[in-house]
């Protein structure tokens, strides 16, 4: 009959000897639930995130270059009376010429037009001298020099107007016709025809006015120009796009013999990242113009420097995995394994894997920012998430009261500033004495960067800024 030899280990001795064993293994909390991955935002909608500016056209003509166009335009005969119905009314057929230049000078937004004019006119006559019946015409020319107010504006559909009144006019020389020794009063007759048909000679003014003046060609084509992407940096896939909405206006003045305004294309600056240049935006119409006393000078455009998760966590890793932190003066240690990053709202969510006196993982959370002063992008209130916490309080408190989580948030640092002074140079660049298309050259400074937020997405990290200065857009024909 063969034995066997049982060993038989008492209760109390089983739990002593587990006991042990645990004693000898590093702690193994309870794993902290992960943080719900929740975004704000999407990369779409913060390509959408628009900035209003204002790109400004000034307008300046000089007034000689009015008055050369106007004389260039209304030359020659300017009025004719030939109905023979006025004819009989009046006993006065007559024509007018334009007999020298134009002068123009101004005050404010109020024109005074000096236009001196040469005046043929035949007059029919009917006497009778001694009892003797003498009827016939006799022609006379003489010389005037009339004076025209006229108001200036800007209808809302962009046609300039102008409101031109009769101020005075004096004879530079007078009519006289005699006719069997009597002086006939052609200058009363002459002086109510030229009444009757002022009209006539200020419409023609207001018309070359209207047409010497073009300002709705030039603003169409500032408006389409504004409309076209801008590649600011070709490295980066990024272009600036700008979606006009209204145009405003200042009055029409004249200043120091110049006439000036300036004309304001309002609309949303975007900052898009695109590998094709990014379709057109905004209302290709023209809007109805608008006056305003005042334009506001303020271009803004967001600067983006984008980091993809899978960037930062490459950096992350490279900077943290394998470094070993102590604690409670060397009593406890551990070394980071893994790291992993996402969102949750405005919070960026840090998975680190630990090895040590706790093996597993742990979350902490902080607010990712952008800091002008070094131009990085780091986070600031990095702690741990709530339920890592909660089971590190129970299992491994000696993490709480170290310096873990204000290690990892000082050195939790990542430099964009080359990025964005990138974005900044090719927009200075851009806006620099750049002719967009023929007789439209596009100028301004960029003077200040002012930071906005990081925004995080399901795919990447935003730093943005702002940069804000003025721009303008000269027009061949508006200067």
């Amino acid at each position: 009959m063969k034995s066997s030899l049982l060993i038989y280990i008492r209760p109390g001795l089983c739990l002593l000897f587990g006991l042990l064993l645990a004693q000898c293994k590093p702690d193994a909390p309870n794993q902290p639930a992960a943080p719900k991955e929740k975004y704000l935002y999407s990369d779409m909608q913060l390509q959408d995130e628009k900035h209003l500016s204002s790109v400004n056209l000034p307008v300046e003509m000089p007034l000689i270059e009015l008055e050369r166009q106007l004389n260039a335009q209304l030359s020659g005969l300017i009025y004719e009376d030939k109905s023979y119905d006025d004819f009989d009314t009046d006993n006065l057929k007559a024509k007018v010429w334009k007999m020298s230049p134009i002068k123009v000078q101004a005050v404010d937004s109020t024109f005074l037009f000096e236009v001196p004019i040469k005046v043929w006119v035949s007059v029919r006559y009917e006497t009778s001298p001694l009892g003797f019946k003498i009827a016939g015409t006799k022609e006379t020319e003489f010389a005037l020099r009339l004076r025209f107010l006229s108001d200036i504006g800007v209808s809302p559909d962009w046609q300039v107007l102008t409101r031109t009144s009769v101020d005075s006019y004096d004879w530079i020389t007078e009519p006289s016709v005699r006719v069997a020794g009597l002086n006939i009063p052609v200058k009363a007759m002459v002086s109510r025809m030229l009444s009757r048909n002022f009209e006539k000679i200020t419409s023609a003014i207001d018309e070359q006015v209207a047409g010497t003046i073009e300002l709705k060609k030039y603003v169409r084509q500032a408006w389409d120009l504004a409309r076209r992407p801008v590649l600011m940096s070709k490295e980066y896939d990024t272009w600036l796009v700008v979606v006009p909405t209204s145009a405003v206006m200042t009055p029409l003045v004249v200043k120091n013999n110049i006439l000036r305004t300036s004309i304001g294309i309002r609309g949303y600056t975007q900052t898009v990242t695109s590998v094709e240049e990014p379709e057109i935006r905004g209302d290709s119409q023209l809007p109805d113009l608008m006056v305003v006393e005042k334009i506001p000078q303020e271009f803004k455009v967001g600067l983006i420097s984008v980091i993809p998760y899978k960037d930062a966590t490459r950096l992350a890793k490279a900077k943290f995995v394998g470094e070993k932190f102590s604690f409670s003066n060397g009593k406890y240690s551990v070394e980071v394994t893994n790291l992993e990053m996402y969102g949750q709202d405005e919070f960026l969510i840090i998975k680190a894997g630990l090895k040590g006196s706790l093996n597993g993982v742990i979350y902490l959370r902080g607010i990712p920012h952008y800091d002008p002063e070094t131009k990085n992008l780091s986070l600031k209130d990095l702690d741990y998430d709530l339920d890592t916490r909660n089971v590190l309080f129970k299992t491994a408190g000696w993490l709480l009261q170290g310096k873990f989580s204000k290690m990892l948030e000082k050195q939790f640092v990542f430099p964009v500033g080359e990025q964005i002074e990138e974005a900044r140079k090719n927009i200075q660049q851009t806006m620099q004495n750049n002719t967009l298309a023929k007789g439209v050259v596009l100028n301004g400074t960029l003077a200040e960067i002012k930071p906005d937020r990081v925004y995080l997405t399901p795919e990447n990290i935003y730093a943005v800024v702002f940069a804000t200065g003025q721009a303008s857009l000269k027009v061949e024909g508006l200067l």
